[in-house]
């Protein structure tokens, strides 16, 4: 509890205004059942519907959705079976990963600002780089780094670890990250487009 604290502390002092302003996303593609849940409001996404932080989104078998950050320079592919949450709460939090795979892409900017992605026990924090992130129903966490750097900073652990492009690693909740060179397949797979699904009206 300790150590998350005082994670939590760090990251709050490196990205005070993410606490305070609102967080927009747009919906840029959906494929097939792609559900949003607003407070208790659940609804159907479609292409070019908004959505803020607190949402979230779930995608059904064979769906799909793209989403974007504008203001943060960020986009989010969101695979079948993917559960997430938007802009959970954390500070520089921009989307929490509950189950599923995600492929992300943050475009440089200057200044100082965080920018993270949240799995089960871990904050992944970026700057401009593209990775992917796959979580297991049991909370079992693994990431490719297909560009620039991704610093994992697990509950568990003090100091964070350093993931760089052409590297995945493994991580739990309770298990610190294993770091190796990316299969060949991910490798393959992160620089192609996703397979096209038939839109479901």
């Amino acid at each position: 509890m300790k150590h998350l604290m005082a994670m939590v502390m760090a990251v709050a002092v490196t990205a005070p205004l993410a606490a305070q302003q609102r967080v927009d996303y747009s919906f840029e593609e959906v494929r097939r059942k792609v559900l949003l849940t607003t407070g208790e409001l659940e609804s159907r996404a479609s292409r070019g519907q908004t959505a803020h932080g607190g949402d979230t989104v779930e995608t059904g078998w064979f769906s799909y959705a793209l989403i974007a950050s504008e203001r943060h320079r960020a986009k989010f592919e969101i695979f079948s079976n993917t559960d997430v949450l938007l802009a959970e709460g954390t500070p520089g939090v921009l989307l929490s990963i509950e189950r599923g795979r995600v492929r992300a892409a943050f475009d440089k900017i200057t200044g100082n600002e965080t920018r993270i992605v949240k799995t089960p026990g871990a904050l992944l924090i970026v700057r401009g780089t593209k990775f992917a992130v796959e979580v297991t129903p049991k909370g079992m966490t693994t990431m490719d780094v297909f560009e620039g750097i991704v610093e994992v900073r697990l509950l568990i652990m003090r100091e964070p670890v350093m993931v760089r492009a052409g590297q995945q690693t493994t991580f739990g909740r309770n298990e610190a990250p294993v770091t190796r060179p990316m299969p060949e397949d991910r490798r393959r797979n992160g620089s192609s487009n996703p397979p096209r699904t038939p839109v479901e009206n």
